[in-house]
């Protein structure tokens, strides 16, 4: 049996998911209604059967912390682990990350304790479902030192990506991280590997995922070194002397890492045939198990939408929604496109007597509420008869102090309060 550790790479200061980063970090972005974005690559690394996982990242760790610790625990017999690394300072390194390849060096003598055979390299910001024993295979059965995971893809998609080319049997010749659009890729035409259901889509190109497979004596040799990155750095280098290999992935799978895919992704699931299923028992997305109660809706309608458990929401419509857990939506409230990531508890009922006292709404969405195209971050209070993305104004991108406006979809922040009757 091979021994094969899982890295999964948190990422930085997570910009590019900014606000929703603002208090915690990436992998810790409440995702589906009742998931975390790190509990993607984690089940897919569990599902695959591959248990020794650690987690890196450097950037507001406690929520993540307090999610791995309560929510993944295997049992004495199975030596599982999954562990965060955070940035540390040693005598060998002042510790911050300054890219995917030094995340890893930087880590790799808590890695070699474990005396693995190979390293599984993972991002943290991808939806998909993968079979990793089956990359695996693909790795052995042509002896390579390193196998990139990659996907078709369209001529004007390849400049998100790293593109490869290569001969029928997979091996790699050359690798091309973010081609310019106008650049000649010729050389780079995949066609003649690509299944022809995937080339009748013009998909003629095959892009990393970003998703690597290492021998662990090649890893830690191409680490030996001052390389900083994956893509610009290590992958090329290694062409030089290394058996390259790539691994066709032709199922579903997507960048989670942006504001606009996090919520048009999580918008997609809820829709009837969604391209990811969350319902599949044979692969499921692990999580922390909470002991809530079930959702409870009183005369309300629901069409497209999710919802995690412990909710309450009454005389409300909700359409194409994904509602997280312990969200309260009062009555008369119309919700359309709306994310909710809901709160982390319920108040008592002297919290709600102070709330009147103070005149602050209580936790949740208030009474005639109307919500469009937004998300709404945990722990927020939304007074009555407030109306957010319904109106037909002029929105700039930019922060507006309670919430943010990026790529035209606004983020009420964690921990916020809108007050009655607020226009936005």
């Amino acid at each position: 049996m091979e021994n094969v550790l899982t890295i999964i790479l948190g990422g930085g200061k997570g910009t590019r998911l900014y606000p929703l980063t603002k208090e915690r970090s990436k992998p810790a972005v409440p995702f589906a209604a009742r998931y975390r974005i790190v509990d993607i690559p984690l089940s897919n690394s569990i599902n695959s059967d591959f248990k020794k996982i650690y987690v890196l990242t450097q950037f507001n760790t406690a929520s993540l912390h307090l999610h791995l610790a309560q929510a993944y625990q295997f049992d004495s017999f199975s030596r599982g682990f999954v562990e965060i690394l955070a940035a540390e300072q040693g005598f060998s390194h002042a510790g911050w990350y300054e890219g995917t390849a030094d995340a890893v060096r930087k880590n790799m003598h808590h890695f070699k304790n474990q005396n693995p055979s190979h390293y599984l390299i993972l991002s943290g910001d991808q939806l998909y479902r993968m079979n990793l024993k089956k990359f695996l295979s693909f790795h052995l059965e042509n002896d390579a030192d390193i196998t990139i995971a990659t996907t078709p893809v369209r001529r004007e998609e390849v400049y998100r990506y790293g593109i490869i080319a290569g001969d029928d049997t997979g091996k790699v010749s050359k690798f091309w991280e973010k081609p310019d659009n106008k650049e000649d890729l010729r050389d780079f035409d995949s066609s003649h590997r690509i299944p022809d259901i995937e080339k009748e889509q013009g998909k003629k190109y095959l892009a990393s995922m970003g998703i690597y497979l290492f021998k662990a004596k090649v890893l830690e040799e191409m680490l030996d070194s001052n390389y900083t990155d994956f893509g610009k750095e290590v992958i090329p280098s290694a062409l030089i002397d290394k058996k390259i290999y790539s691994y066709i992935y032709t199922g579903y799978w997507v960048d989670i890492g942006t504001i606009k895919s996090f919520y048009e992704t999580q918008l997609s699931l809820a829709t009837e045939y969604p391209d990811f299923d969350l319902y599949d028992e044979h692969a499921p997305i692990f999580t922390r198990m909470r002991h809530l109660p079930p959702s409870k809706f009183i005369n309300t309608t629901m069409d497209r939408t999710l919802t995690g458990n412990g909710c309450i929401i009454k005389n409300s419509i909700i359409k194409n929604s994904v509602i997280g857990i312990r969200t309260i939506i009062r009555d008369g409230s119309e919700l359309e496109g709306v994310i909710c990531m809901g709160s982390d508890y319920y108040e008592t009922a002297t919290q709600k007597e102070n709330n009147l006292k103070e005149g602050i709404p209580h936790l949740g969405i208030g009474r005639h509420c109307h919500i469009k195209n937004t998300i709404i971050d945990k722990n927020t209070r939304i007074g009555d008869n407030c109306r957010i993305g319904v109106d037909n104004i002029e929105r700039t991108d930019g922060d507006y102090g309670d919430y943010y406006i990026k790529d035209n979809i606004i983020i009420i922040l964690k921990n916020r309060t809108i007050a009655s009757g607020t226009i936005i």
